[in-house]
């Protein structure tokens, strides 16, 4: 049986391998290698055939107009983006291997089907499928947990991707904030909707980031992301249809030591020092004495100052301190003391 999925309390990063295998087996099951060594939790795959996806069809409905993907049709893309179903069981004993998480994007019923039978942990449903009622219900029906991305939609075209999937049963349901741009502008992101996702649907909500570069993903961590995905390619230089935005090996890393560094500081809403900060509060300011001083002799700005480390009367009562008379002879780097100040 495929071992359950519950999202924890650290982040959950997950590397999108979509199409950036570029048809072949063995670089796919190398990706799934180099991301457990960056450190990721999961793997993501995309389930689809151009015949379940499109029709193979040349007219002005199927053209695409994109910078990167342009001059072809939706199923030539497909055609070259897609993952051959008959890889994903070597693909899922691979990752089992490596300790993560293997799970794929279903795009329709056959695939719901499909990925049951390899007993994988989650469901997920892209953004441009979050419109498809019927495949959410579908997913959900499998009462396994369930990310919903919300590229492109409403508040409505989300609350009713949510009722859809908790009417036919889902639990466990998760929302990815998402811009569904290639690549996505920082501008665009509006990572403060994030907490307001997750209090408006009381759902846990992450970030599925499209964005170059990984300074996005870090800050959506600081906004209360708990999910992050990122497109993962093992170089830029080979030319696949998702490469031009996707992270290499090293960036991949540093994404998941900066997401770690980041949970770490969030932290709690809370005052109380660390251990090392109260080590530390002795070499905050006080009063001493800066240059000998004797009995009767006036306080000056001359003869007293506020200066590390702690030992002395608190700065704030310097004003109330000058012109007053030593009550004794107080010698040079001494701590002022309310004793020796006369009444």
């Amino acid at each position: 049986m495929a071992s359950k999925f519950k999202l924890g309390n650290k982040v959950f990063v997950i590397a999108e391998i979509s199409a950036n295998h570029g048809q072949s087996l063995k670089r796919a099951i190398q990706m799934i290698r180099e991301a457990a060594k960056c450190g990721v939790d999961a793997v993501k795959f995309q389930t689809y055939t151009p015949d379940t996806l499109t029709l193979d069809a040349d007219n002005k409905y199927f053209r695409i107009k994109h910078g990167k993907w342009g001059s072809q049709t939706l199923y030539q893309l497909y055609e070259k983006a897609y993952t051959p179903w008959d890889w994903f069981k070597k693909l899922k004993k691979t990752a089992d291997s490596q300790g993560i998480v293997f799970f794929s994007t279903a795009f329709d019923r056959t695939s719901v089907d499909f990925l049951e039978d390899l007993e994988v942990p989650l469901h997920k449903i892209a953004s441009f499928e979050l419109v498809d009622i019927p495949l959410i219900e579908y997913a959900a029906k499998t009462h396994k947990p369930l990310i919903l991305s919300t590229g492109m939609a409403s508040l409505n075209e989300i609350r009713e991707a949510v009722s859809a999937a908790k009417r036919a049963g889902g639990k466990d349901i998760m929302l990815l904030k998402c811009v569904s741009d290639y690549p996505a502008e920082p501008k665009a992101m509006n990572l403060r909707a994030i907490p307001y996702m997750a209090k408006l649907f009381k759902l846990p909500v992450g970030l599925s980031d499209h964005t170059l570069g990984i300074a996005a993903a870090v800050a959506a961590v600081a906004q209360g992301a708990r999910i992050i995905e990122k497109h993962f390619t093992l170089s830029r230089k080979i030319k696949t249809p998702d490469s031009f935005f996707s992270l290499e090996p090293q960036e991949l890393m540093a994404l998941v030591e900066n997401v770690r560094i980041a949970e770490d500081s969030l932290g709690e809403a809370t005052f109380k020092l660390s251990r090392r900060e109260r080590q530390n509060k002795i070499f905050r300011r006080s009063l001493f004495c800066a240059r000998d001083i004797r009995k009767g002799e006036r306080l000056t700005l001359e003869n007293i100052r506020s200066i590390r480390p702690v030992h002395g009367l608190p700065p704030k009562y310097l004003k109330g301190l000058l012109g007053r008379k030593a009550a004794c002879d107080i010698k040079k780097a001494m701590p002022i003391r309310l004793e020796y100040i006369k009444e």
